[in-house]
């Protein structure tokens, strides 16, 4: 996995009658599945690799993604996000980045714990009900976890301006993202549901960003850039 480049340097100031210039396409993709996935709350616990299972839903996201003008592939940098670029980066032949901000929440000393254990604790009530309120001992908030991950995104779409670029991440950090991009406040997301290997889409622009898909485990086909406008009929 290769360390993340430098951002190039910015493009030339528009001038007046120029068009527009062409959307960024970022794609979230949550993880595929570990033995732990739904047990454990994983967190950042080393040494924990995609199932069996995992590692077919990782194959699928791969052939999802194949046929997209992918530019660059990121990822988490723990074992379960990294496997699961790799299987989306060699349909393209690109290496996957490790992108440190993107990486899952530092859940303290809560990490590696029985998640039915931990919904019994007070702690868990407020990452429920107002998570912006939710600070893990031992590890970080959810508002500096949210802050992070968009901090990076935003960076990477500063890199890679015009093209497609896909981002393995967690579902917490995805939910966070999305409550971010479309105006949702942080309390709210606990109310998005982000499956394992599924796509959450945006597209941004000179004027702002859309969600064009959410959790998405169909066909992707429809997040082609449009051709160049002289090739449109």
């Amino acid at each position: 996995m290769s360390d993340t480049a430098t951002a190039p340097s910015p493009a030339p100031a528009a001038t007046p009658g120029d068009s527009p210039p062409p959307a960024t396409r970022l794609i979230l993709a949550r993880h595929a599945v570990t033995a732990q996935t739904g047990p454990l709350l994983s967190g950042r616990q080393p040494g924990i690799d995609l199932s069996d299972e995992g590692h077919r839903q990782a194959e699928t996201l791969g052939d999802r993604l194949a046929k997209l003008p992918v530019a660059a592939v990121y990822a988490s940098p723990i074992e379960r996000t990294t496997q699961t670029a790799q299987a989306v980066a060699h349909h393209h032949r690109l290496e996957v980045q490790a992108l440190e901000g993107v990486v899952e929440a530092d859940y303290g000393e809560g990490t590696g714990q029985k998640l039915a254990d931990l919904a019994k604790t007070d702690l868990w009530k407020v990452v429920q009900r107002s998570p912006s309120r939710a600070s893990f001992p031992g590890g970080e908030s959810l508002a500096a976890m949210q802050a992070r991950m968009v901090a990076a995104l935003d960076a990477v779409v500063a890199r890679h301006p015009g093209h497609l670029v896909v981002v393995v991440s967690h579902a917490d950090p995805i939910k966070a993202a999305i409550a971010q991009y479309t105006g949702v406040h942080l309390d709210l997301f606990q109310r998005i549901m982000i499956s394992p290997a599924s796509v959450t889409a945006f597209v941004f622009t000179d004027t702002g960003v859309a969600m064009v898909k959410c959790n998405d485990t169909g066909s992707l086909d429809d997040l082609q850039p449009p051709p160049p406008a002289e090739e449109q009929p």
